[in-house]
């Protein structure tokens, strides 16, 4: 028996066992539907006072289907059918429920909400897009709303709540009208919240940048729904997220070095790998580059120009414009390579994002310093439970399986599907190609039936435009360049004589419907027209779906063509395929190439054979293989990071929340500071040349002036080690008495706790840099005969022992150098950005308010606004090294981190 064989019967066994609870569900209906508006509150109630006298969710969960479908029917005009009461359960239980395009996910999980939010925990609905998550909020949140639960909404810069007593003035989505402008913190703390992936988890990340309790937004992470769970947990998850700051201004070498790399030669100077996305320099383009440049040996020369060059060199050859990005406005914006949508702000990070815009001659943007980083697997693992929808899931049971611990289940159609799939016509040349879809285009639209042509670029995209007004064929074109009319194209796009062209339609969250959208204004004439038209369209054949290449992932074709045959209407769909497509030269093609040939066939013949179709599956087969190797080796890296990450931020916790006992490790770590001083210089006895070294030492935790060091001086060339070591830790417990006395007990604990904050921050934010720098160069150990993953959990394990030691003593010798000043209200701490690795994205920080730290010695106006501090200018707090005497560099100051330091 087959896997897939196996996977269908375990499949049937999953489905045919969430039966029976439909039949239960079913049974309480029949007393929720008896339900008056005011008793549904009341019945949430009481659910939450049975989970408190010792239910559990299971024990509730028919009832409490029951009722929240028939608030979903009373509120929004929909009854669940059973086949999403199945998808609700199958999310309960922490699982992958794979429904159909149009089967109704978003309803299924807005009852799975409801159950889980009875707990109090809250819910999280995870969203792959701002317009989504605000969308379902205004819509299905309004059932929740109905039921008695709060509901929030997270997306870019902006949260809110839903208040039905709330009008936000005319909007053009009446479902927005009620979402009321709330802090984070009140929308985290609604029963369930809808958000984007990308703001959950930068907004984690932020709570553990915090320097108060106040400022921390999330609650533990108990449960999240996942939309379009295969793209959040896989497509997305190649790379981190990250949050980083301005760090070095940009230069001209980034222009120099595109330049220079446009006088190479694709045939002689460089080798490229379009699969792995790399580019390098063979010896004939080296040479080329060392005579342009005057150098003897270009490895010799400063690694900053070589990573420059190795940049352009990728920016060239390897980033298409209307591919990868497009130029708007003098800006690089990066394109989804799944969705086709604009990110914009997010940025590719390692001066690759400057390469490309000194490539496209624009201003070029500041470098970044990553402050904080997590990836989305281990982000989304902390979650208690974990469940997800999408259309598309069984391609990538495995991965979901091996990573998150998630299964799926596919939950039947409602309807039966009766879409017919044709096989791929597969052409010689891409001009043939094109061709035969204008042709294909060209008949259905006399016909009438609406025609959806799929696209994986921008750069296609236009190109099937321009063929088609040759032929004078009206059509929509729907892109990232044109994404405001998104609604409205998909609105139209099942009407009759519709032709839509658009980039891959993953993600985008909206139903095609025969006939056209249905009229907001549904009385009865208007409602009449409508059914004509679809049944009109029905009668054409439904919506026809062309394809214009393969995708890498199947899951993007299937979701292409998921877009005809919903809710069992008619539809059809072909794939076109031209041996010189991307996936088709990369990956496979050859043998097809080898076989056309042979038979001598006309470049306008296509090849339809099951061969060709399992030569392409064989081919998208792997690609996935490739991308999951890729995803797995980003988790098992992150995997070591991620319990560094852990152990790092409980401390911080531990500290905001009033504990950690400070005080205690403070003295502890100088105790150990000055045993090791001691048995450093002093092993047997002192003398007065030992004496004055472990003096010098001693005044790096603790400063003295000259008389006290004479004093104490005198001392130690008198006493043991022991008494020595006596003699130092009184003199700090003296000191840290007068100065606790001084400022007050209170005050101490501020003083403590923020400069711990500090500390810990600043050298983790060092840490995040060196772990990037040897994990950039770990894969050479391989050379060696070395396993790179071994090699960096040794590496990665000693680093982080030496940042714990550091952490503790660079507090222990710090806490008696700060003066502590109240830091005023509305104090800016610095840019920050967001976004993922080779991305971020700017966002402005709030206000803080926060006990602010100083020297004591030669304080200086700190500057703020356009008096920016160079990295090796004076640092203009004055602050001293007392080793030499001199001001600290800026970049080398002690308190680089501290809010008011980055003015």
């Amino acid at each position: 028996m087959g896997i897939f064989s196996k996977l269908f019967d375990s499949n049937v066994r999953e489905v045919t066992r969430l039966v029976p609870f439909v039949e239960k569900i079913n049974l309480f209906e029949v007393e929720a539907k008896k339900l008056k508006k005011s008793e549904f509150p009341a019945k949430t109630a009481s659910f939450r006072q049975r989970l408190n006298d010792g239910e559990t969710l299971d024990d509730l969960m028919p009832e409490a289907l029951a009722v929240g479908r028939e608030a979903v029917r009373r509120v929004i005009g929909e009854r669940a059918f059973d086949v999403q009461l199945m998808a609700s359960i199958v999310l309960h239980q922490g699982k992958v429920a794979e429904q159909k395009t149009g089967e109704g996910k978003t309803l299924a999980s807005a009852l799975t909400a409801y159950l889980d939010a009875l707990s109090g925990k809250g819910v999280h609905i995870v969203t792959v897009n701002d317009y989504l998550a605000r969308r379902d909020t205004g819509w299905y949140g309004q059932a929740l709303y109905f039921l008695g639960l709060t509901v929030g909404c997270i997306v870019h810069e902006e949260s809110f709540v839903l208040d039905l007593e709330y009008q936000a003035g005319d909007l053009a989505d009446d479902r927005l009208r009620h979402l009321k402008p709330v802090g984070r913190k009140e929308a985290y703390a609604a029963d369930v919240t809808y958000g984007t992936n990308n703001e959950f988890g930068f907004d984690y990340l932020r709570d553990n940048m915090a320097r108060s309790l106040e400022e921390m937004v999330q609650r533990p992470h108990a449960f999240a729904i996942v939309d379009e769970v295969d793209f959040v947990l896989i497509d997305e998850a190649r790379t981190p997220l990250i949050i980083s700051a301005p760090d070095t201004e940009p230069t001209e070498k980034y222009y120099r070095a595109a330049q220079l790399i446009s006088i190479l030669s694709p045939d002689t100077d460089y080798e490229m790998d379009e699969k792995h996305k790399t580019a390098t320099l063979t010896e004939h383009g080296v040479r080329k580059v060392e005579k342009k440049l005057g150098v003897d040996n270009l490895y010799e020369k400063d690694f900053d120009t070589i990573h420059h060059i190795e940049n352009a060199l990728r920016a060239r050859v390897l980033y298409r414009k209307d591919t990868d990005y497009i130029v708007k406005d003098g800006q690089v914006i990066i394109v989804d390579e799944f969705t086709g949508r604009l990110m914009h702000g997010r940025r590719w990070g390692d001066g690759l994002h400057q390469a490309v815009e000194a490539k496209e001659g624009v201003k070029i943007e500041r470098e970044s310093k990553t402050l904080a980083t997590i990836s989305f697997q281990n982000y989304f693992r902390m979650y208690e439970k974990l469940a997800g929808m999408t259309g598309t899931a069984a391609t990538e049971a495995e991965e979901l399986e091996k990573i998150y611990r998630l299964s799926t289940v596919v939950i039947p159609t409602n309807r039966p599907v009766v879409r017919r799939d044709a096989p791929d016509a597969v052409y010689k040349t891409s001009r043939a190609k094109f061709d035969a879809v204008v042709a294909e285009v060209a008949q259905n639209y006399q016909k009438g039936q609406p025609v959806l042509v799929g696209t994986t670029s921008i750069e296609k995209n236009e190109i099937i435009s321009k063929f088609l007004k040759k032929k004078k064929i009206p059509h929509q074109v729907l892109n990232a360049k044109n994404h405001e009319k998104e609604a409205q194209i998909i609105a139209d796009a099942g009407r009759k004589k519709a032709v839509t062209v658009a980039t891959n339609m993953a993600g985008r969250g909206v139903d095609i419907v025969l006939g056209g959208a249905k009229p907001k204004d549904q009385t009865k004439t208007a409602m009449k027209e409508w059914q004509e038209a679809h049944d009109e369209v029905v009668e054409l054949g439904g919506l026809h779906v062309i394809g214009t290449e393969r995708h890498e992932s199947r899951r993007i074709d299937n979701q292409l063509r998921g877009r005809s045959g919903r809710q069992g209407d008619p539809g059809s769909s072909r794939f076109y395929v031209a041996l010189n497509d991307e996936i088709m030269r990369l990956f496979g093609g050859e043998r097809i190439a080898k076989m056309m040939t042979a038979l001598n066939m006309p470049e306008d013949q296509p090849v339809e054979h099951a061969m060709v179709s399992r030569a392409i599956e064989s081919a998208q087969s792997r690609v996935e293989s490739f991308h999951f190797d890729m995803r797995k080796q980003v988790v098992d890296y992150d995997d070591v990071m991620n319990r560094q990450r852990q152990i790092i931020y409980e401390r911080r916790f531990k500290i905001l929340n009033g504990g950690g006992q400070i005080k205690e490790t403070i003295l502890a770590r100088i105790d150990r500071e000055v045993a090791d001083l001691v048995a450093m210089y002093a092993p047997e006895g002192i003398v007065v040349r030992e004496a004055e070294k472990i003096i010098a030492g001693f005044c790096e935790i603790l400063p003295l002036d000259s008389g006290s060091q004479e004093k104490i001086k005198n001392i130690l060339t008198k006493a043991t080690p022991a008494k020595a070591k006596e003699v130092l830790l009184k003199t700090v417990g003296s000191a840290y008495e007068s100065r606790e006395k001084q400022i007050g007990p209170d005050q101490m604990h501020q003083l403590e706790r923020a400069l711990s904050l500090m500390t810990i921050d600043r050298l983790w934010m060092e840490h995040l840099e060196t772990m990037k720098s040897l994990r950039e160069g770990i894969g050479l150990r391989g050379y060696a005969q070395q396993d790179p993953l071994v090699e960096y959990k040794k590496e990665a394990y000693q680093a982080f022992e030496g940042l714990l030691s550091l952490t503790e003593l660079g507090i222990a010798k710090r806490i008696f150098r700060v003066q502590f000043r109240a830091m005023p209200t509305g104090v800016n701490p610095g840019q920050v950005t967001e976004g993922r690795e080779n991305m971020v994205t700017p966002k402005e920080p709030s206000p803080v308010s926060a006990p602010k730290l100083s020297l004591a010695q030669n304080r200086a106006q700190v500057p703020s606004g356009d008096n920016k501090v160079g990295r090796n200018d004076p640092c203009p707090c004055g602050a001293v090294n007392p080793n030499t005497g001199k001001v600290y560099k800026y970049k080398k100051c002690g308190l680089i981190g501290a809010d008011w330091h980055r003015g």
